[in-house]
């Protein structure tokens, strides 16, 4: 397995051990003993997973306190540009953004911490995305960022006009009129 620090506080992308042969392949997408080094303690309690086609934006997302929650996400079919937003005003890297590529292919992970915003774009015809989460989702302390505000100047690596996103998506605030993260 190869961790890679990407200079913001907590936040990893993994590259696990494949195994394969003729008849497949085998891999570990999360071990809390073998990971508790690379991983804070926080014990997943939730897994999610949703299926997009191409061009489909989701996120800017994160709930706020007491229901943040740390993911951890990787692609299972297909391939996007995942995305986060750090708004942890305490952290020197509060408002700065990093995007790695997830594949079927690749099989990379990328840990999330608590405290950023995050959202991801379809780049293949479609995807089936998973995540982990270390809390449960409270729709009351729901929340998001545009992810097309031109103050974060976030690049999805597609046009515009080929961007999709949901209504609430489409209606989320800028970056000054959001919830800051002490």
């Amino acid at each position: 397995m190869q961790v890679e620090q990407t200079g913001f506080k907590n936040v990893v992308i993994i590259t696990p051990s494949v195994y394969g042969d003729d008849r497949g392949y085998f891999l570990e997408t999360f071990n809390s003993k073998t990971w508790k080094d690379i991983i804070p303690d926080r014990p997943f309690v939730q897994d999610n997973e949703s299926k997009s086609t191409k061009g489909v934006l989701r996120g800017l997302h994160f709930q706020k306190p007491p229901y943040t929650q740390a993911k951890l996400v990787r692609v299972i079919q297909g391939r996007v540009l995942d995305i986060i937003v750090d708004l942890r005003k305490s952290e020197p890297t509060y408002g700065q953004s990093i995007g790695v590529e997830l594949s079927a292919e690749n099989k990379k992970l990328f840990y999330v911490p608590r405290g950023f915003a995050h959202g991801f774009i379809v780049l293949s015809d479609e995807a089936i995305f998973s995540y982990k989460c270390d809390n449960h989702y409270a729709k009351d302390y729901d929340s998001g960022l545009n992810a097309l505000d031109p103050t974060l100047d976030l690049d999805w690596g597609m046009d515009k006009s080929q961007l999709i996103l949901s209504e609430k998506d489409q209606n989320q605030p800028n970056w000054g009129e959001h919830f800051i993260f002490e």
